[in-house]
């Protein structure tokens, strides 16, 4: 009998590393959140190591001593590739994948991978690579550093190398103009299909929040739908529309968009910003928590951070804490007394609705909650009219 090989190839290793800093859990928070990016994205976690950084040099953004313990760590872990849980400069990524010998990716670069494998349509396909080419480009020297280097040929000429290195950036700046042209054609009949609804007399409540908060399944349970549903980061790109009555005879128009995250690239939001209009144009936000999201403030704050960006800050809006059948233990907020961990969350987050659009606990409270806020803006825009 002849030998076994194993065809099937193993998943990158990837050794992460975040950074101690900020508010007290806000590192293991967000080194969690890292985690579950990488996984993902398909890496096998190698190792994850949480450093303090209180030497902050150019060449690594930290002393070389430590930068060669975690590039020698690495290593003994068999790592593929290095994951940071922030942004190096692009000379930064060159100098640690020349000390390490392994690619440096970093928290940017994994969700822009994300959303290219989450791109399902010609727009959000557009809109990824406008993200892809937009962080690559001032990325592109260190994949050249050895042919910049060449000054061969004649007096007056370039070395090819640096020849090749201006010529793929031209490229680069030239596809970037194609995909913002092509986009804001996009742009331009998203609008009108925005007018031809505003022609229906429909008010229009987009629901937002955190990725993976239940968004999509809210939307499927309010109007009907069959929005594809996955426990994934980003599995919505697209803003989906629907029509559903939050009251017998008050028809109104829901929207699904992309879910938000931590440091989201300011080149995804400028891709995805046809997109994210559907919230800033929205006449009622329905903001959605992850009520088991142990990091639920963070997740609060780092929506209205993104809304506040888009210029939807002052749209009314209804917080609804979802999932409340996966919450068991959760403690009340400091100087308060709740008899249970939902009315802890109802204290935490006062005027939300608690609900679960898994079991449909809470429903019927929210549409109540909806239609009465979608009177109160219409009844304001005629006062406005008058």
């Amino acid at each position: 009998m002849g030998k076994l090989y194993e065809t099937e190839e193993r998943p990158k290793r990837a050794f992460l590393v975040s950074l101690a800093a900020g508010k007290e859990g806000e590192a293991e928070a967000s080194g969690a959140e890292l985690r579950r990016l990488a996984e993902t994205l398909g890496l096998a976690i190698a190792g994850h190591e949480t450093i303090r950084v209180r030497d902050r040099q150019p060449k690594f953004g930290m002393g070389s001593g430590k930068a060669a313990e975690l590039a020698e760590t690495a290593a003994e872990l068999e790592a593929d590739c290095l994951v940071f849980d922030w942004d190096p400069s692009p000379s930064q990524q060159r100098n640690w994948e020349e000390l390490a010998g392994i690619p440096v990716v970093d928290r940017q670069e994994l969700i822009i991978r994300i959303f290219a494998e989450r791109a399902g349509t010609r727009e959000a396909e557009l809109q990824v690579k406008l993200a892809e080419l937009s962080y690559f480009l001032p990325r592109l020297t260190h994949k050249y550093i050895d042919l910049s280097r060449q000054r061969g040929g004649r007096y007056g000429t370039r070395g090819g190398g640096e020849t090749r290195l201006e010529t793929d950036r031209r490229k680069i700046e030239r596809r970037i103009q194609r995909l913002e042209k092509d986009l804001e054609e996009v742009r331009k009949q998203r609008q009108v299909r925005r007018r031809q609804r505003e022609r229906q007399g429909l008010p229009v409540c987009a629901i937002v929040g955190y990725t993976n908060a239940g968004k999509s399944s809210l939307l499927n349970v309010l109007s009907g739908a069959d929005v594809p549903v996955e426990d994934k980061l980003f599995a919505t790109l697209d803003a989906a529309t629907r029509r559903f009555e939050p009251e017998p005879g008050m028809a109104a128009l829901l929207t699904d968009t992309v879910g938000f995250i931590r440091q989201l690239p300011h080149s995804l939001i400028k891709a995805f910003r046809s997109t994210l209009e559907e919230a800033a144009l929205a006449d009622l936000l329905i903001h959605v928590l992850d009520a088991s999201e142990p990091d639920i403030e963070n997740c609060f704050e780092t929506t209205l951070s993104v809304l506040r960006e888009l210029g939807a800050q002052d749209i009314p809006v209804i917080t609804v804490l979802n999932k409340i059948d996966r919450v068991t233990a959760l403690s009340p907020a400091a100087g308060t007394e709740a008899a249970s961990p939902i009315e802890a969350l109802l204290q935490r987050f006062p005027g939300s609705a608690a609900l679960s659009a898994k079991n449909g606990t809470g429903l019927e409270e929210l549409k109540i909650r909806i239609a009465a806020a979608l009177r109160k803006t219409r009844a304001a825009e005629s006062l406005v009219q008058r």
